[in-house]
């Protein structure tokens, strides 16, 4: 089994995604302040077999990448552009909407705090040119202290 970190790194809040590649599945998705991201992939890292991490080459990559040295691990920065941009579709691939909601405009049902970390699962599935599906029990979590 093969898990990977995959990290949208911004200047307050980061988002992350844990992801079995085997499987093609996500195991856990958050949005973190930037300043809990190293304790938090440090906790991971205690229960999870991590391969690899991958951090979205934006604003503070080179910051996150430096600061997770310490685990030694594969650390890939990879390009992250339109990222956030293309979470607002992905979101509702991942969250479709029916019944008369689907009337309304899409617009208003995303939830921005969540971005991040379907920032993180498109980062993902660019650098692995494949879609990866939800866990059952996955719940995408903000963290914002």
């Amino acid at each position: 089994m093969s898990r990977v970190i995959t990290i949208d790194p911004g200047k307050s809040k980061c988002g992350l995604v844990l992801a079995e590649i085997s499987e093609k599945k996500v195991y856990k998705a958050i949005v973190l302040k930037s300043e809990f991201i190293e304790d938090y992939v440090k906790n991971l890292n205690t229960f999870e077999d991590i391969s690899k991490i991958i951090i979205g080459n934006g604003t503070t990559s080179k910051e996150i990448a430096q600061k997770l040295l310490f685990l030694k691990k594969e650390i890939i920065t990879f390009e992250e552009k339109n990222t956030t941009y293309r979470a607002k579709a992905r979101y509702f691939e991942l969250f479709p909407i029916s019944g008369l909601k689907a009337l309304l405009p899409r617009e208003i049902f995303i939830l921005n705090k969540n971005l991040d970390a379907i920032s993180a699962l498109v980062i993902l599935e660019d650098y692995y040119k494949i879609k990866f599906t939800l866990n059952q029990n996955i719940e995408f979590k903000t963290w914002l202290k």
